[in-house]
């Protein structure tokens, strides 16, 4: 009890000077090295205070040409290893082919895997028995990653879409596909769900051409499904449009607006 009554100033406080103070008088048997100067321990070991030289620090300009730099080294250049020495195993994508898309394959199959073999350097066959297109990677593949773009660029096709507009995918990494259903906007069914998928295609297809001019995207209806191909702003001013013409908007407006939208972003794109 006497010692929880002290007061804290009572209460010795360790200060820095007390480290110089010997810790014990007869301080030669203590267990560490003795770190004073000149004098040794019991295993001979004397602690000497060392000269250190002033570090000068030298800036280099990164900005001078490969010819031009004072590092005085060359920066080591490292080839890309290949899929075999990364170690990479044999991997398989398998897209199926609906019924409704099996004459187009057929008709289109020798464009369709040209790009493929050639430039993609994939493996890529017709499974008849699963009814699905299988694509395999090989040694020549420079990138794994080719496989999923394939992989995209067939189910593209799959659903509808041109072979020309879906080869795009392999070209470009900005291309999405979106794919939505009628009744997700709103719940049709019977002559007003035929009506609505004429209101959004149009008169010979007028309608469907205009938003995808005005949004530069294209569109692929199958049935009360609508998949669209494009970048994703894009792709969010094409479904507004669609989304609108089943809510039962006039087709004349939308493409109208479609046009607005795409000429302020394009405005705003060229004073930024």
């Amino acid at each position: 009890m006497d010692a929880l009554s002290r007061k804290a100033i009572d209460t010795p406080v360790p200060m820095d000077d007390d480290l110089d103070e010997p810790a014990d008088e007869g301080g030669k048997g203590g267990y560490g090295p003795i770190r004073r100067k000149g004098e040794a321990s019991e295993s001979g070991i004397i602690f000497q205070p060392a000269e250190v030289e002033d570090v000068v620090i030298e800036t280099v300009d990164e900005t001078k040409g490969e010819g031009e730099s004072d590092m005085p080294y060359s920066k080591p250049q490292f080839p890309a290893l290949t899929p075999k020495e990364q170690g990479v195993k044999k991997q398989m994508r398998r897209v199926p082919v609906p019924p409704h898309r099996m004459t187009p394959l057929k008709a289109s199959w020798v464009q369709l895997i040209d790009p493929i073999v050639e430039h993609m350097k994939l493996q890529v066959r017709m499974n008849t028995k699963r009814r699905a297109v299988e694509i395999r990677n090989s040694e020549h593949t420079p990138d794994i990653g080719y496989l999923q773009k394939t992989a995209d660029y067939m189910k593209a096709f799959m659903l509808g879409f041109d072979q020309a507009d879906a080869v795009a995918l392999l070209r470009l990494d900005d291309l999405f596909i979106q794919s939505f259903e009628v009744k997700d906007v709103k719940r049709l069914q019977g002559d007003h769900l035929s009506r609505c998928i004429g209101r959004i295609a149009g008169k010979d297809g007028k309608t469907k051409y205009a938003i995808e001019n005005a949004t530069r995207t294209r569109i692929s209806l199958c049935e009360d499904k609508i998949h669209i191909l494009g970048s994703f702003a894009n792709i969010k001013l094409a479904r507004d449009s669609i989304c609108n013409l089943i809510l039962g908007s006039a087709p004349g407006r939308q493409t109208q607006n479609c046009g607005l939208c795409q000429n302020a972003c394009r405005s705003a794109f060229d004073t930024s």
